[in-house]
């Protein structure tokens, strides 16, 4: 390995002659892995990144690409000098460099105006970077984000299929041109699934979802959106069919909440349409939330029918996932990501090109057990209303009267919103206050960022009682409540 840099160098031409400084786009370095090649030529947090082997790379995708070679040049910027460093080293061996975003230029943000866009129906106050619509197919690949397509280009078509960015996912919501442009409120909504129909030729993986709003695309249209995947799209990987989520600051008076009647007809809907699916490609192909089987009071399909959980992240056999990890039939975890968040508080994966995700949250935070109240007090799982009806009976099959499970009713969103991940500190805050000091509370790391930060931006410090971090997922939360005689090995002397 070398670094050459020129000590000669003084500050960008542009800031000498007092041009004005324009915003960078190129990727600023936030961390380097100790030992890392990166490490040992001396890059430094902070450095920006301008140029790798001479290009400037846009986003995550190139930088990764750019980085596996095993000849690296780096042209950086650091106080406004400029630097040049050659590092020499495996091929495919990481740089060890964490940087700061994902996408380098613009994020391709939305232009469409859906009614039922969760983003509208944000408080205000809240962080900046929450309020993004991105569009954009390259966090569709690297985060599980839904893209419509409605801003796809043949330059994009040709990235996508030269460089294999597989899969990605689109949201469909209706296959009718005209339904699927008055939903996007964009005409361009109902010509935009021909790309999806071009990355199928191309043998692209994607992945579909439908968010089905009462009375608009549920019934007959559902039943029509389906049939036009069965005879338009029939080599997608699979479609989720998720239920419209509502917040109480929703302005739109035709955005509702579903009744029991048209929640037990969605899974009526997508039961039938599986089995049709079956006949005729050999795969089920179509699958409801989890949060339609809550809704319509019916018991969540047998883990077979998930045929391996292809859509787990989004909320499609969580229930199941978590039931067989708890009992002890799955030797690791399936992990969460955030969601609808994802992309803007995960850290950027180098290794994301590759398909390969990192689940949120490490649970590393439990670093401060020390300050935990003792291992065999009583114990509190936090989780929301949409988690507790999993949660409890999983838990009463330990047949222990120490554990509880502690509902978080999610008054900062208000509404139907009562998955785990959106919990917020304000909430969090106000559950913990009322319950007894000296007990363990459990809070799952899948509604914090990795810097423990809830989306309100309360910190797990700022709450009224000391938290014990643990993973989203049913080994963790089994091993968490294991007698304390069979954890001694986690003791802190």
């Amino acid at each position: 390995m070398s670094v050459a840099s020129d000590s000669e160098t003084s500050a960008r031409t542009s800031a000498g002659r007092g041009a004005p400084a324009k915003r960078s786009l190129a990727p600023i370095v936030v961390g380097v892995l100790s030992n890392s090649p990166a490490a040992e030529i001396g890059v430094l947090a902070g450095d920006e990144i301008v140029r790798v082997n001479g290009d400037v790379p846009r986003d995550i995708i190139e930088w990764q690409l750019a980085t596996d070679e095993a000849e690296v040049e780096l042209d950086v910027i650091r106080g406004g000098l400029d630097l040049t460093f050659s590092v020499e080293k495996r091929e495919g061996e990481s740089l060890g460099i964490e940087v700061s975003s994902a996408v380098f230029d613009r994020v391709r943000t939305c232009d469409n105006h859906c009614e039922f866009c969760f983003i509208y129906q944000l408080p205000k106050g809240m962080r900046r970077s929450l309020y993004l619509k991105d569009d954009d197919y390259r966090l569709s690949f690297l985060y599980g984000n839904f893209t419509t397509l409605t801003r796809f280009t043949e330059a994009d078509l040709e990235r996508v299929i030269t460089e294999r960015l597989s899969p990605l996912h689109v949201s469909i919501h209706a296959t009718d041109p005209a339904m699927r442009s008055q939903m996007l409120k964009n005409p361009r909504g109902g010509m935009s699934l021909r790309w999806l129909r071009a990355l199928l030729d191309h043998d692209i993986a994607v992945r579909g979802q439908i968010v089905v709003c009462p009375g608009v695309n549920d019934g007959a249209v559902l039943d029509d959106t389906l049939a036009g995947v069965l005879d338009e799209y029939p080599e997608l990987e699979s479609i989720a069919v998720v239920p419209l989520g509502i917040s109480k600051f929703n302005t739109e008076s035709s955005m509702r909440l579903h009744t029991l009647a048209e929640a037990e007809d969605v899974v009526d809907t997508v039961t039938d349409w599986q089995d049709v699916f079956t006949a005729t490609l050999g795969k089920r192909m179509v699958y409801a939330a989890d949060e339609y089987y809550l809704m319509a009071h019916r018991s969540f399909p047998d883990a077979e029918r998930y045929d391996g959980f292809p859509m787990h992240e989004d909320g499609i056999g969580m229930a199941r996932t978590f039931e067989t990890e708890f009992n002890g039939r799955a030797e690791v975890a399936a992990g969460v990501r955030r969601g609808f968040f994802a992309a803007v508080d995960a850290p950027p994966n180098p290794a994301a090109y590759t398909g390969l995700r990192t689940a949120c949250g490490s649970g590393t935070a439990t670093s401060s057990v020390a300050l935990r109240p003792r291992r065999t007090a009583p114990v509190g799982v936090l989780t929301g209303p949409l988690g507790a009806p999993v949660i409890s009976p999983l838990i009463n099959t330990l047949d222990r009267g120490d554990i509880r499970v502690i509902s978080v009713e999610n008054q900062f969103f208000g509404g139907n919103t009562g998955v785990t991940g959106l919990m917020t500190g304000e909430d969090v805050s106000r559950v913990l206050a009322a319950e007894p000091e000296g007990h363990r509370y459990l809070l799952p790391d899948v509604c914090l960022s990795d810097e423990g930060m809830f989306l309100d931006g309360v910190t797990t410090e700022d709450l009224p009682r000391p938290v014990e971090i643990i993973a989203t997922d049913g080994i963790a939360l089994r091993a968490a409540l294991e007698p304390y005689e069979a954890t001694t090995s986690l003791e802190i002397p």
